[in-house]
This record gives C-alpha cells, sequence and structure tokens, in this order.
C-alpha cells in the first residue's frame, strides 16, 4: 500500500537515512527535527510503500510562494514516481493554504529531477552559479508562476 502523509519525529531516522543516500550534503536529523516540530513555515511530507519510507520532502510556505527546500527517494524506490506524486499532493496542498507560485534549486548535472519538474509545470528561470559548496555546482533555479495552471491531473 502507498501512503502520502506528513512527516513526524518518527519518521526522522528514515528520512536521514534517504537524504544521506541522496546528497552529497545531507541535512542533520536536528535539522529535520526543526522543520518538523517548530519551523510554522514548514510542510514535511514522506511517501511509504507498504509502510516503509519510500520518499520525503520539505516544502515552506512563505506568504503566497512555496519553497520547495528538499525532496529525495530512497535508492531502492526511484524511478517509480513516488516523489513527483508526493510533490503534487505538497504543491496542491500549499497552494490550499494560498500559495499561487513554488520555486526551488536543483544541481545542474541532476537532469532527471528537471525532468520531473517540468513535466508538472516548472519552468527553469535561472542559475545560480557555484551554488552548491562541496563541488562549485551551479544550482539551476526553477518556478511555476502559477500554482492553478499546475498539470496535477496528469500525474494523480
Amino acid at each position: 500500500m502507498i501512503e502520502i502523509r506528513r512527516m513526524t519525529v518518527e519518521d526522522i531516522p528514515a528520512v536521514v537515512e534517504i537524504d544521506r543516500s541522496s546528497f552529497t550534503l545531507p541535512w542533520t536529523e536536528r535539522s529535520f527535527k526543526y522543520e518538523v516540530t517548530e519551523n510554522s513555515a514548514s510542510r514535511c511530507w514522506v511517501t511509504t510503500v507498504d509502510r516503509q519510507l519510500a520518499s520525503m520532502l520539505v516544502l515552506w510556505v512563505i506568504v503566497d510562494e512555496a519553497h520547495i527546500a528538499t525532496i529525495a527517494t530512497h535508492p531502492k524506490f526511484r524511478r517509480r514516481g513516488f516523489a513527483k506524486k508526493m510533490l503534487v499532493k505538497s504543491l496542491v496542498s500549499a497552494r490550499e493554504e494560498g500559495a499561487k507560485k513554488a520555486l526551488l534549486e536543483v544541481r545542474a548535472r541532476h537532469v532527471i529531477a528537471q525532468k520531473i519538474y517540468c513535466d508538472i509545470g516548472f519552468i527553469e528561470v535561472g542559475r545560480r552559479p557555484m551554488y552548491y559548496r562541496d563541488n562549485g555546482e551551479d544550482a539551476v533555479l526553477m518556478t511555476m508562476e502559477n500554482l492553478e495552471g499546475l498539470k496535477f491531473a496528469e500525474v494523480e
């Protein structure tokens, strides 16, 4: 059974494992705990498959913007659409809270993620040169200017 739901404190150890397996600059357990328990702008999501954590996402809703802070899928669950569906659900929720647009940064070399974002309506709007401190890689800035026009129906 697949479930997309809000992240809980109990999920954090598995979330940290996903983050470490996905990024060279992973967040700390403390960072995720702050997002779940203290940051009022934060909306944290997970996807479970038969009660195993498959993917996670942290999104901030600030005024009328939804900012994707991090999103990742456990290696054994990749390329099955779980993160994409979770992203869509989180954006629908953010839209219901008043977000009108969404934005994110993604590594320039991560073309698979960029394609997923484009598939649901994000467009590239710029770059942050040497954004990632581990290797000096550029960040691609992507935005969805109108959450009302989001291509949700194609994903759900």
